[in-house]
């Protein structure tokens, strides 16, 4: 018996199929039967999709933006499988060509991890974390419908009711709590025609039913927490669940990056991060990387490289002050600049931004309290442009304010402006 979950029988020619399915989908939309060689899954997929309006052209919807998802799959029980997935198809997708993308039973993508070229290909369709995948936004697809069906499925290329997606084929099989039975998501592999084999199918259940006992045999636990100090110090402090690690400076520039980028990195995004054009051979960050992993252990993980659990920062700390609108808090947790002798450029990026912003917002504020906060320190108080904010904003018999502006223009060589005098057309108050 032919078994229906596969896309095509063996020695089928994959051509001859993208055109027959291609008539067949045509004559469906324009409200004919569906006709061979349709699978029944597939044709009830389309009926699906078409009772729902999903879309026909169009990129599937974003459902979570970034801080979102990072919070609603950080809480995930699949994040506690994702070592599983990486482990069993990880590499096959990086080194394939393929994707590795894992939802949530709404077929909200949490994780959509790969060759970079395809990833970027695929992101003009919005096959992206945070993107929703089930059938009834994103029509006939293999996590959609294997969501649908409870069940592991491939879709070949033309089997999707969406146009846009037509150039890909897929496997996917939905995963459970074995204790509860509740559906936990789908695990997908996403590619060209080649997926199509009745291997791919197997490959895809096996890893389901690995992660699925995983998750049994590895109850929840607490996540750790890790914090991560990078003001003002060249060398950062990571707090682990209460243990204190100081990080040498390269390894202070790497758990940085990765914290900022939670979905991962690959190694030529990180290489480029910390060494910018500079021609460094691969091997050198294998090595920093395999030292960085015997300091922190499981916290590394790698294909991308990331780290296994959310790390705070005294960085994000002051950008959430700053994006509650509470400039003050920001400039009193600001201790310094952030790595400041790293020359990492994307550390250099992040230290420049952060700078910026909160000397921006002081000078737009022009609020004496958030002024002297800023100026009483060594990275203002040769800021001239705050000392003259300052300046005008105090009270006259503020000498030591006045005398350390007028000293900065005589630094720079700027002429010290004319006392204010009344404008002739303004009249006094009136004397009581």
């Amino acid at each position: 018996m032919v078994n229906p979950w596969l896309a095509m029988e063996s020695g089928a020619d994959p051509v001859e199929r993208t055109r027959t399915l291609r008539r067949a989908h045509e004559q469906f939309l324009a409200g004919g039967p569906v006709a061979q060689p349709v699978r029944r899954v597939v044709a009830d997929s389309w009926r699906r999709s078409a009772s729902a309006h999903a879309t026909l052209d169009g990129p599937a919807p974003i459902d979570l933006d970034e801080p979102e998802l990072r919070a609603y799959r950080d809480g995930h029980p699949l994040a506690r499988a994702m070592p599983v997935f990486r482990d069993l198809l990880g590499a096959f997708a990086h080194d394939g060509a393929h994707l590795l993308a894992v939802c949530d039973p709404q077929g909200r993508m949490l994780w959509v991890e790969g060759h970079p070229g395809v990833r970027r290909h695929a992101e003009r369709m919005n096959f992206v974390a945070g993107a929703r995948w089930d059938e009834r936004h994103a029509g006939t697809n293999a996590p959609g419908t294997a969501l649908a069906a409870d069940h592991a499925v491939q879709i070949f290329a033309t089997e999707h009711y969406n146009r846009r997606v037509q150039q890909w084929t897929c496997a996917a099989a939905p995963l459970h709590d074995l204790r509860t039975g509740r559906l936990l998501g789908a695990v997908d592999i996403t590619g060209g025609d080649h997926l199509a084999g009745p291997h791919i199918l197997a490959l895809v259940q096996a890893t389901a039913r690995a992660a699925e006992a995983h998750l049994a045999s590895h109850p929840e636990r607490t996540a750790p927490t890790a914090h991560l100090t990078v003001l003002a110090r060249d060398e950062a402090l990571l707090v682990v669940d209460g243990r204190a690690l100081r990080l040498g400076r390269r390894h202070s520039e790497i758990v940085l990056l990765l914290a900022r980028h939670p979905e991962g990195l690959t190694g030529d995004r990180l290489a480029t991060l910390l060494y910018g054009e500079r021609d460094v051979r691969p091997v050198t960050l294998r090595a920093e990387m395999s030292r960085l992993r015997q300091v922190v252990g499981p916290l590394l993980d790698s294909r991308p490289y990331r780290l296994t659990t959310t790390v705070r920062t005294d960085l994000a700390e002051v950008e959430a002050d700053l994006a509650a609108d509470d400039l003050a808090a920001a400039l009193r947790a600001y201790r310094g600049p952030l790595l400041p002798l790293s020359e990492a450029p994307g550390v250099r990026r992040l230290r420049s931004l952060l700078e910026d912003r909160l000397r921006r917002a002081v000078l737009t504020r022009r609020e004496p309290e958030t002024l002297r906060l800023w100026a009483d320190t060594p990275w203002g108080e040769d800021d001239l442009q705050i000392w003259e904010a300052l300046e005008a904003t105090t009270l006259p018999e503020d000498t030591g304010t006045t005398a350390r502006a007028a000293h900065l223009r005589t630094t720079y060589s700027l002429p010290i402006p004319p006392p204010s005098t009344p404008s002739p057309t303004t009249s006094s108050p009136a004397t009581p």
